[in-house]
């Protein structure tokens, strides 16, 4: 196997051409197709990003899934959500999704997912793998699966979130945004725009062809959006929206064109589905639940608390936020990178529904984004790596030793976690070291949480 290709329980992620190949793309596409037949349901969805790779591989997963008699329902380039909300409207067997979310133009990965429209768990994904390894029994000419188009797909996804019963489109659409935009070249042209649209916004976008040539790097870190902040600021917009290649992550720039990091996407997506007009989704008597992973940043917890939510923490993948929200029964959960979920319409990953959730803030507040976030406490995160040794667990409890008084969770390697401040110490899941993120109110405090930890691995 490739030193390149990194398998998951949901999926496979690979260079192009070098270790993701489209005899590799058939190969687990058949598996996953009889999975799905061997479950009763032997119709599957299939979606891409704009990569350039994407048409490839969609016609080799294609004639893998119809060499093992399943049918192809086909939406073509889509956000990730929008083709798991496919799943779900077509009560698909299962769906396969080729996009390397934010990685290089040069990577590209098939997703996995469930007939419940969520990346599949540790036990299906094992299943598939299985059957991808021994071979998948083909079908002969009598039984060889079809293919439809679905180009209906992102149009319902739309409808559906601007059908969420926390939206006041009508007063969003009467503040008359004027908003920025970078698709970054990915699936995000095909929805982004024609959302923001439909909720009123005079739009000024860059990046919106969809040709999977990415223009930039393609993740939407703050160093990555100087294009979008100097746009904001030339137009006058009161917000800047940054989608990934896949369209699950979503991150803002404020009015003055400083983005105002990840984090902070889903903090105000919770306050938003907080407000008065959510609250008839819970039952009465019933406190709200939010959910985020554990190497999210306070200011989601903060935002949680102040809208009388209890707060869970997930160990990180969205697939186990996912869990974690059926679980609880939870009203909205997501991760720190951007990637807000609102159970009430698929429990996944959706970067339209963020857009459509800061649009509401921003309305109902009547506050701009550099005061909705400066309502909230400052933190700072630090990150840094280490080599890993074979055996983590003597280092783990040698930490919990130095600091007794952390509150202590082990079920993604260790977090230690104070009421402001934290330090998050676990395995790579792709590379054989130790990483460290901590985050406390300055970075000097941070930076010793991260100085502390390290110390240990190397003495």
């Amino acid at each position: 196997m490739s030193d390149t290709l990194m398998i998951s329980v949901s999926g496979m992620l690979g260079i192009v051409g070098k270790d993701l190949t489209p005899e590799l793309v058939a190969r687990h596409a058949a598996a996953l197709g009889a999975w799905a037949r061997s479950n009763g349901k032997p119709l599957v969805v299939l979606g891409r990003d704009a990569r350039t790779s994407g048409a490839m591989f969609a016609r080799a997963a294609t004639a893998g899934f119809m060499s093992v008699g399943v049918d192809v329902i086909d939406v073509g380039i889509a956000p990730t959500p929008t083709v798991q909300l496919a799943v779900e409207h077509h009560h698909a067997g299962a769906g396969l999704i080729l996009t390397a979310s934010h990685n290089p133009i040069e990577w590209n990965a098939l997703k996995l997912v469930g007939p419940d429209g969520i990346f599949l768990d540790g036990a299906a994904g094992q299943a598939v793998r299985a059957l991808a390894d021994q071979g998948a029994p083909r079908m002969g000419w009598d039984g060889i699966g079809r293919v439809t188009e679905d180009p209906g797909a992102i149009a319902r996804h739309l409808a559906q979130v601007l059908a969420l019963p926390m939206l006041d489109v009508p007063a969003i659409r009467a503040r008359r945004f004027t908003v920025a935009l970078d698709c970054v070249r990915g699936a995000g042209g095909t929805t982004i725009p024609a959302l923001l649209e439909q909720l009123g916004c005079t739009v000024h976008a860059i990046n919106t062809e969809v040709d999977g040539r990415f223009p930039r790097a393609p993740e939407p870190l703050p160093e990555n959006l100087g294009d979008l902040a100097r746009l904001v600021r030339e137009t006058g917009a009161a917000v800047g929206f940054a989608v990934d290649p896949d369209v699950d992550r979503l991150a803002l720039v404020d009015e003055t064109g400083t983005p105002i990091g990840e984090d902070y996407t889903l903090a105000l997506a919770i306050r938003a589905v907080l407000s008065h007009a959510a609250r008839p989704a819970v039952a009465p008597g019933t406190t709200p639940v939010a959910v985020a992973n554990l190497s999210t940043s306070l200011v989601v917890e903060d935002a949680a608390r102040m809208g009388g939510a209890r707060f869970v923490r997930a160990p990180v993948g969205e697939a186990n936020v996912a869990q974690v929200i059926k679980a609880e029964g939870a009203l909205i959960g997501g991760e720190g990178n951007g990637g807000v979920i609102l159970p009430m319409s698929h429990i996944g990953r959706d970067a339209p529904i963020g857009v459509a959730l800061i649009l509401q803030l921003l309305s109902a507040s009547g506050s701009t984004l550099t005061g909705l976030v400066a309502a909230q406490p400052r933190y700072r995160i630090v990150k840094a790596k280490a080599p890993r040794g074979k055996d983590l667990a003597p280092v783990y409890q040698r930490l919990r030793d130095r600091f007794p008084d952390a509150q202590v969770d082990t079920r993604d390697g260790l977090r230690l976690a104070w009421s402001d401040r934290w330090v998050h110490v676990r395995p790579s899941g792709t590379e054989p070291i130790v990483r460290f993120i901590a985050e406390a109110p300055t970075e000097a405090d941070a930076e010793q949480l991260v100085a502390t930890c390290r110390e240990f691995f190397s003495s």
